[in-house]
């Protein structure tokens, strides 16, 4: 159910703030700043963290008893049917290495084209001509248990029906072992360790037993269930997993449990309740520790600044007025966002943490928002202004001239401490401290003329020019 590892949204990554312009003379300039740990729904097995502890000498059971609490592994039969749907409206689908079609034989090394033709009926084009007309659904069979279906082979058998609206759905009737060994290798690389490509097998088995999205099919090939390729996805390492474990599945309490799993966990996974996943507790899908995620590349993000106009922008609809910034009202065990609000000059509203990732692009909602908001005030008169403090020496003020920075940060306690920096030479240094006030307020005098930013808990604020 995770997947190639996504960005973070383009527009925030390319608004990070080294040496941001300075605000102009006493309008306040601020800065939102997005941090984080994780990727993926943390319910469940975090497959990152699968494979630390694989590398760490755990077994497969081993993995899956820890991130699904108080299970055991059971059996189901290996060759029951699983539905998959592939292609959910198509105009026409191109079939390859087919050798039946309803009850018409063909020929493998023919590439044919299917094309809906009425509500209830299915034409079958070879060489530009019509061969046949069927009643739907068509179901093709491949030489040797595999068809192509637009150039990417699949087992079992392909059902072909006209959409409700138009086009052709294709469904793959396929065994369940059959199946999981087109999932192993598209949600977890071929090259880790035997332990981990079990776990993930096992797991992908019981998921699929376990869920089914109505209608007349199962499972989507992608992340809305879980990532399916087919024969062209299978190695012979997650093939050797999906043998090793055959028909293995996880119970609790001797009945099979909806396996849910993700990429990282951050260090932590989260209950089920706490997520868009699920409303009441499950005993098995508790948080858990994950010492061993670390390996991940997302276990923790690199930070992201951008512009509160930006960020804004992304958030339209959930704040009245001009967006602030974002305050968490409640967090998980993990500790992911459960709720929050999202602060508007005019009114705020609620989001919870899916509908915050959504917005915002988040890999996970293991995630911490900063916005910093400075302005000058006090300016000096002109005869005692002096060059940026980037570089040179920069003038001292006399008292009577120090202008201030001031301003607030969201979220900000009261009486916790920011840190003000100084541009010198290109780089920014520690120039003093500021505590913050009710609201999240501050205010600093500037004893030298230069470029300032005020940094709380790693979030930089804009530059200002002071001085």
């Amino acid at each position: 159910m995770t997947r190639t590892l996504p960005t973070l949204v383009a527009a925030l990554l390319a608004g990070v703030l080294a040496t941001a312009p300075c605000a102009s003379a006493a309008k306040p300039k601020s800065t939102f700043t997005i941090k984080g740990a994780g990727f993926g729904h943390g319910v469940g097995m975090s497959q990152y963290g699968a494979l630390g502890y694989a590398e760490h000498g755990a077994t497969a059971s081993q993995i899956l008893s820890h991130y699904y609490t108080d299970t055991s592994l059971g059996m189901t039969d290996p060759g029951r049917t699983v539905r998959v749907q592939l292609i959910e409206k198509t105009n026409s689908a191109r079939i390859s290495g087919a050798r039946q079609a309803g009850g018409r034989d063909l020929d493998p090394t023919v590439t044919y084209t299917v094309k809906r033709h009425a509500i209830s009926e299915i034409d079958l084009v070879a060489h530009g001509k019509r061969l046949a007309r069927f009643t739907a659904p068509l179901q093709i069979a491949g030489e040797g248990g595999i068809t192509a279906l637009n150039g990417k082979g699949y087992r079992g058998v392909l059902e072909l029906s006209p959409g409700l609206f138009g086009g052709l759905r294709v469904i793959d009737a396929v065994a369940l072992d059959d199946y999981v060994q087109g999932v192993v290798p598209a949600e977890s690389p071929a090259s880790w360790p035997a332990a981990a490509l079990q776990a993930q097998a096992i797991a992908a088995r019981t998921y699929a037993i376990t869920t089914s999205r109505g209608g007349d099919f199962d499972q989507y090939p992608d992340t809305r269930s879980q990532v399916y390729g087919g024969v062209s996805v299978e190695t012979t390492a997650t093939n050797q997993a999906v043998a090793s474990t055959r028909g293995q599945i996880v119970t609790y309490q001797d009945q099979p449990v909806t396996t849910y799993f993700f990429s990282t966990s951050g260090g932590r996974t989260e209950n089920v309740e706490n997520t868009s996943l699920g409303t009441e507790p499950k005993p098995w899908l508790k948080s858990v520790d994950d010492p061993y995620d670390d390996v991940s590349p997302r276990h923790r993000w690199t930070p992201a600044t951008t512009t509160l106009a930006k960020a804004g922008k992304k958030l339209r609809g959930l704040y009245k007025g001009s967006f602030r910034g974002i305050k968490v009202l409640q967090r998980g065990a993990s500790p992911r966002i459960m709720s929050a609000q999202v602060l508007g000059t005019k009114g705020s509203t609620t989001a919870d943490g899916a509908t915050l990732r959504a917005k915002l692009g988040l890999f996970d909602t293991w995630a911490y928002f900063t916005t910093v908001t400075t302005k000058r005030s006090g300016d000096p008169p002109p005869d005692t202004q002096a060059a940026d403090a980037s570089g040179g020496a920069p003038a001292r003020l006399s008292r009577s001239a120090r202008p201030a920075l001031s301003g607030t940060i969201v979220p900000g306690r009261r009486g916790a401490t920011a840190t003000v920096q100084a541009l010198h030479g290109g780089r920014w240094v520690d120039a003093g401290a500021v505590t913050l006030g009710r609201g999240g307020g501050y205010r600093w005098t500037v004893s030298r003329a230069g470029t300032y930013r005020v940094v709380f808990d790693g979030a930089p604020g804009p530059a200002v020019r002071a001085g």
